[in-house]
């Protein structure tokens, strides 16, 4: 049996006619700028479904930039978020593709881009209530909300890596609540998501980047 919560209904604290549209949208950018976790000098969104068809009117391309911006969902100068972008010097474009992939349809592409030959790119559903998830960096599927405290870890797929991680984690008394690893292929690029329900300690990068096989970790806080 599936139970809607009374925040599923009166939906969150957003600018914007729609919770699916515009705070969800804003969730999505906001999180792939953390991802990024750089200066972005351009990016591009490739929007799908129902965002690529009502996107104008319902203020998706202002949400997805304010998101970029460093926007939340209810900051009112997600409204002027064209301007404030050109103010700020950021380039963007929002592209609609129309054919029918599969995915949920209210689905982003965000490629980022720090004008210095380094770009990321994610993708995210807003999935209703003003709720999203992330489900791909670069080229690896992976699946996560942000609704927890949230450690992301970039490493290559050896063995020891991942015991190294859960290492850290417990000698700083980081309670797990969930616990993925996702990978390219065996062998390559991989990344360990782990979500917390309690705040999980900034020292904590240091710790897990001192392994050779890491190569990038960033803890983001709810």
């Amino acid at each position: 049996m599936n139970f809607t919560s009374i925040f599923d209904v009166i939906g969150p604290n957003m600018i914007g006619p729609s919770s699916s549209h515009t705070a969800g949208a804003v969730s999505i950018a906001l999180m792939a700028r953390r991802l990024f976790n750089e200066d972005i000098a351009k990016v591009d969104f490739t929007l799908y479904g129902s965002f690529a068809k009502t996107y104008r009117g319902h203020g998706t391309d202002k949400a997805l930039l304010g998101g970029i911006l460093g926007f939340s969902p209810d900051d009112v100068r997600i409204r002027d978020a064209f301007a404030v972008a050109k103010e700020r010097g950021l380039e963007f474009s929002f592209v609609e593709d129309h054919e029918d992939h599969g995915y949920h349809p209210n689905t982003a592409d965000i490629l980022m881009d720090n004008g210095k030959g380094r770009t990321q790119f994610i993708r995210g559903e807003s999935i209703g209530g003003g709720r999203m998830k992330i489900v791909k960096i670069n080229n690896i599927d992976v699946d996560f909300t942000g609704e927890y405290s949230t450690l992301i870890v970039k490493q290559l797929d050896r063995p020891g890596v991942v015991a190294h991680i859960t290492k850290c984690l417990s000698e700083r008394n980081v309670n797990i609540a969930f616990m993925r690893l996702y990978r390219e292929a065996k062998g390559e690029t991989a990344y360990t998501v782990i979500e917390s329900d309690h705040r999980i300690p900034p020292e904590i990068v240091d710790l897990i980047n001192a392994h050779d096989n890491i190569q990038k970790t960033l803890v983001i806080q709810v």
